[in-house]
């Protein structure tokens, strides 16, 4: 199979690419511009593999690069990771999650309708639900109920790629996944933010009470689950993948001080960020009946991995959390009250 993935430098998208070349035969051509989230470094070790992957530097906006290299390549199948993904962000800056994650869907789902692409597997996101009370958890079926422009930038994208199954018959998959995390996820999501925290003793903020529940996903699982899809999948369809460990944030926070030997004394509770939801929760049922696919990777074990992972790479933390990533860190969080916890 010859791939064409998007995004494939960030923190999911690499894992992915990383897994197929270790094994398959198949072909990657990554398209990836590089933002802050994106790290060649992720992919080091892809020269080992020569004549089966092919790294371009470009745009998903860019829509006459986009068509030339779907035209060039010819990709059995599209693999849409590229997002800007980070809620926070999103709230800070709106405008660049609209343009990339909708226009640039737009633009990938133009290029395939165009060239005839085989399949083309959109990866969103468990956000587009919303938040749910307990016993809740999202089916396929669940309606879209959107908290934030990212999430709401997520379900327009998934909404469009539905369209074009139905009005164009493009033969379209979407993935919408629980809360990764593993080793090489840039430090501003929950996990690696307080681990890269707490082996600085830095104070490790909280928003509001901490008790907003997530799913957790192993990132391996997550790229397993969409390789089912790619394989397995039927168009037209959605599917569900899910970590099955929902946590409250503070208990993820108070287990990374556990494991790094912190005290919990440096948790640090600043004021909740607008429109925070509660709680998500998914059902992969649908997943594992048609594909066989289930999650391996324990929440216990992955999040060791994770924590040795970043141990062991403190030169990788410092050059991806420099410049840009310091600026938005400092505005995202110093302009916070504490709380008293």
């Amino acid at each position: 199979m010859n791939l064409l993935v998007t995004g494939g430098a960030g923190f999911i998208g690499s894992a992915f690419v990383r897994m197929i070349l270790a094994e398959t035969d198949w072909r990657v051509v990554n398209l990836d511009k590089l933002t802050y989230a994106g790290n060649l470094e992720n992919l080091t070790g892809a020269e080992a593999f020569p004549g089966r992957y092919r790294f371009v530097h470009g745009d998903i906006l860019d829509d006459a690069a986009v068509d030339a290299l779907v035209e060039e390549e010819g990709p059995d199948a599209i693999v849409h990771f590229a997002a800007e993904s980070h809620v926070d962000r999103s709230i800070l800056s709106p405008e660049p999650v609209i343009q990339t994650n909708f226009r640039g869907t737009f633009v990938l789902l133009e290029a395939a309708r165009r060239r005839g692409v085989g399949r083309f597997v959109h990866v969103s996101t468990d956000e587009v639900y919303g938040s749910l009370a307990p016993p809740l958890a999202a089916t396929e079926e669940f309606a879209l109920n959107p908290s934030s422009p990212y999430s709401a930038s997520k379900a327009a994208s998934d909404l469009l790629a539905r369209s074009y199954f139905v009005t164009f018959k493009l033969p379209v998959v979407i993935t919408r996944a629980s809360n990764n995390y593993g080793p090489y996820q840039f430090p501003e999501k929950l996990i690696p933010l307080m681990i890269a925290n707490a082996l600085e003793d830095r104070k490790l903020p909280v928003y509001g009470d901490g008790l907003q529940v997530r799913d957790w996903l192993y990132v391996d699982d997550h790229c397993r689950g969409i390789r089912a899809v790619l394989e397995k999948g039927r168009v037209g369809e959605i599917y569900n993948i899910g970590g099955n460990r929902s946590l409250p944030n503070l208990e993820v926070v108070e287990r990374v001080l556990e494991a790094t030997g912190k005290p919990r004394s440096l948790i640090e509770y600043v004021k909740d960020r607008p429109g925070h939801d509660r709680r998500y929760a998914l059902s992969s049922e649908k997943l594992e009946r048609e594909t066989g696919w289930s999650p391996r990777v324990d929440f216990e074990t992955g999040l060791k991995r994770t924590i040795d992972w970043y141990r062991s790479h403190g030169e990788w933390v410092s050059r991806v959390r420099s410049g840009a990533y310091r600026s938005y860190y400092d505005r995202n969080y110093g302009g916070r009250a504490v709380v008293p916890g």
